[in-house]
C-alpha cells in the first residue's frame, strides 16, 4: 500500500526517509523542542533509533507519522502522526513536534487538520487522543483549537528529569456514527 501523502495549501505531510536523520535529530535534540516531549537524542547515530521507530509503526500498522515540509521549497519543519494504533478499539494516539523556526506559523493546525480527516476518513477511527504535559500550555491550546475535549489530568503519572509530572488527557471523536 502506498503512502498517504498529504497536502494543505501551505504544506506537503510526507514519508519520513533516512534523508530526514538530520532533521529529526536537530528537532528531538533542540532544548526548546523536546522541554515537553518524551523522546530526545544526544548524537546523530543516537537518532536511527527514531528512524526505526517511525518505520516500525509502519511495517505493524500500529501507526504512521509524516515528516511536515514546506510545499514546494520541502523545507523540513517537523513531524505529526499517530501511534497506538488499535483497529479493534477504532482509536490512535496524536504527537507532533515542529522545529522552532516554524513555530507561531499555524502549521500544526494545518497539519493537524488533515491528518485528523484521514484519521477519521480513511482509517476509520473513532477516537484520537493526545497526552500533554500539563505545563505544555501551547499543545494544549493547539488541541482544543482543533476540536479536542481536556478529559482529564493523570496527576504525578511520570517521571522526567528526577521529579514527578502530570499529564493532561485529550480526546476528539469522530462525528460520523459507526455505520457511516
Amino acid at each position: 500500500m502506498a503512502f498517504p501523502n498529504l497536502k494543505t495549501s501551505r504544506l506537503h505531510l510526507r514519508q519520513i526517509t533516512e534523508n530526514d536523520l538530520e532533521n529529526i535529530f536537530a528537532g528531538l535534540s533542540h532544548p526548546e523542542v523536546i522541554r515537553y516531549y518524551g523522546v530526545s537524542y544526544s548524537s546523530l547515530d543516537a537518532t536511527w533509533e527514531q528512524l526505526e521507530w517511525y518505520a516500525e509503526l509502519e511495517r505493524t500498522h500500529t501507526g504512521i507519522w509524516w515528516a511536515i515540509t514546506l510545499k514546494g521549497a520541502n523545507d523540513f519543519c517537523g513531524a505529526i502522526g499517530f501511534n497506538n494504533l488499535s483497529r479493534e478499539h477504532q482509536k490512535a494516539e496524536l504527537g507532533f513536534w515542529l522545529l522552532p523556526n516554524f513555530w507561531g506559523k499555524g502549521f500544526v493546525q494545518e497539519s493537524m487538520q488533515v491528518i485528523m480527516e484521514y484519521a477519521f476518513n480513511d482509517l476509520r477511527l473513532h477516537r484520537v487522543e493526545a497526552f500533554v504535559e500539563t505545563e505544555n500550555k501551547s499543545s494544549q491550546k493547539a488541541l482544543l483549537k482543533q476540536g479536542f475535549q481536556q478529559e482529564g489530568i493523570l496527576r504525578d503519572s511520570e517521571i522526567k528529569d528526577g521529579r514527578f509530572i502530570s499529564v493532561a488527557v485529550f480526546s476528539k471523536l469522530s462525528d460520523k456514527n459507526e455505520d457511516g
